[in-house]
């Protein structure tokens, strides 16, 4: 079935008091009427255009100047090439108070999101889905055009085995199915259980929003497909498995059902953050827990720069400058930040140090180019998730919060972000009294914990602060 090709319009940046309503009237004031969905967000929205030409027209429309002094807005053409940024005047109405950023995401040329299912079967069943000389696997990849990884290396000994799907949602779903009932019957046959459950892998940067709030998500998929659907703890986690188990309890016909909707969950979260990396400056202030900048038109505080070191495998190096230099400047100016890629620390060093240096949205652009550059060449094996480490140094009476009472708090964000984080102990601090906390994690991951740690640090300045000037008045009472 072809797949219809949509104009989204991105609106981001929005103030959390934006309703669907306003958006309507901003369109509707414009006379540009919103034929297609609103999906608002907290903080940002989309907007469906079925029709280019008007799209575009809401593009120019907006952008136009006005004599008002009010709203900015930040209208992004994303195009294959990188994103030109044109800033203008608007009479804002309702959304007067605050800026807000529109992107056109022209579809046409619709590319197929690669988000694999990833199955844990039980290894008594491995045989049979592989069949004998393969001819099961054989039948099952030709007959739902998938790629089935079965990773029977993994964990040696372990009573379940990882499966990775790669297809279309489509492809997926028939291939889950056709497992499902693959195993049952080999347990019927063999009489080791009465029902399989369906196990599917998930990265922890996705379950909350599977979940839903208060749970709302899992229990509708529940009520809808009649399963009972538990996810393991987040005390599983470990640095080097950052998935949690989504188990579905049911017929085999119910927990097919149930998997179609939990992955379209999963799938949805993964495009946002996808949408995010690309464009997206109004999910970073839901990362970091901050109001955007320019969200108050008189207000233009200047955001502290940071310094983040990347390290990344000496054969990549080359993709990332790119021929004459032009990919690092190209990315330089996408992120709105310094890059400069340090010499060879010997002619046999593995890997190469990025430094990356610009306030936060800038991290996450400059990162996320990075880490997703690296996956796009190649230089990680397609199984594998691109993991890098990343140095960011603190104040070094600050170290101890970060480790916290016995390991605690490292403990708690390692759990929390899937990273690793660690800070190396009797360091020498620099000539800044600064000591380096070191971030190993895929890409998500790295931010989260980085953003983590920085909030972290700034709690221990405000204090430090606080206690400065705090201390002469409390000796002057005595």
């Amino acid at each position: 079935m072809k797949r219809r090709r949509m104009n989204k319009l991105y609106i981001g940046n929005l103030s959390p008091a934006a309703t669907a309503d306003d958006l309507r009237q901003l369109f509707g004031d414009r006379k540009l009427p919103l034929a297609g969905q609103v999906l608002l967000k907290s903080g940002y929205a989309f907007v469906d255009y079925p029709d280019q030409n008007w799209a575009i027209r809401a593009i120019e429309t907006l952008s136009v100047n006005t004599d008002t002094e009010t709203a900015v807005v930040n209208v992004t053409y994303a195009t294959k090439e990188e994103a030109k940024v044109a800033i203008e005047k608007l009479s804002g109405h309702q959304l007067e108070s605050y800026s807000f950023k529109v992107s056109y995401i022209p579809d046409e040329e619709p590319k197929q999101l690669d988000f694999p299912l990833r199955m844990l079967v039980p290894t008594q069943f491995v045989g049979a889905i592989i069949g004998k000389e393969g001819l099961t696997i054989k039948n099952l990849t030709k007959q739902t055009q998938s790629k089935v990884d079965i990773h029977r290396k993994e964990n040696a000994g372990a009573a379940e085995k990882p499966i990775t799907i790669h297809a279309t949602p489509e492809g997926c779903s028939e291939a889950c199915r056709m497992i499902l009932d693959i195993m049952q019957k080999e347990a019927d046959e063999t009489k080791s259980a009465e029902e399989i459950p369906l196990k599917i892998l998930a990265h922890n940067s996705l379950v909350g929003r599977l979940i839903g709030k208060e749970g709302r998500n899992l229990k509708k998929i529940e009520q809808d497909t009649g399963t009972k659907i538990t996810i393991s703890p987040l005390q599983d986690l470990t640095i080097y498995n950052p998935e949690r188990t989504i188990t579905v309890k049911g017929s085999t016909e119910a927990c097919s059902n149930a998997e179609v909707e939990i992955m379209k969950k999963l799938r949805e979260a993964y495009e946002n953050d996808i949408v995010a990396v690309n464009s997206s400056s109004a999910y970073l202030s839901g990362l970091y827990g901050a109001s955007p900048v320019g969200a108050f038109p008189h207000q233009h505080p200047l955001p502290e720069q940071e310094v983040v070191n990347l390290f990344i495998p000496t054969q990549a190096v080359g993709a990332i400058i790119g021929k004459k230099g032009q990919h690092i400047k190209q990315l330089a100016r996408f992120a709105g930040a310094s890059i400069k890629i340090a010499p060879a620390e010997g002619p046999d060093a593995s890997e190469r140090m990025v430094i990356i240096t610009g306030p936060p949205e800038a991290q996450f652009k400059a990162q996320g180019r990075i880490f997703g550059k690296l996956k796009e060449e190649n230089f990680f094996n397609p199984k594998e998730e691109v993991k890098l480490e990343a140095h960011i140094k603190v104040p070094s009476f600050a170290a101890g919060r970060v480790i916290g009472k016995g390991g605690k708090t490292v403990n708690e964000l390692q759990n929390l972000t899937s990273a690793e984080v660690i800070v190396p102990r009797d360091q020498t601090p620099d000539e800044n009294e600064e000591v380096i906390v070191k971030i190993v994690g895929h890409f998500f991951a790295s931010q989260t914990a980085q953003r983590k740690i920085r909030e972290i640090v700034q709690q221990v300045k405000q204090q430090e602060h606080k206690h400065a000037q705090g201390a002469p008045a409390s000796q002057h009472s005595k």
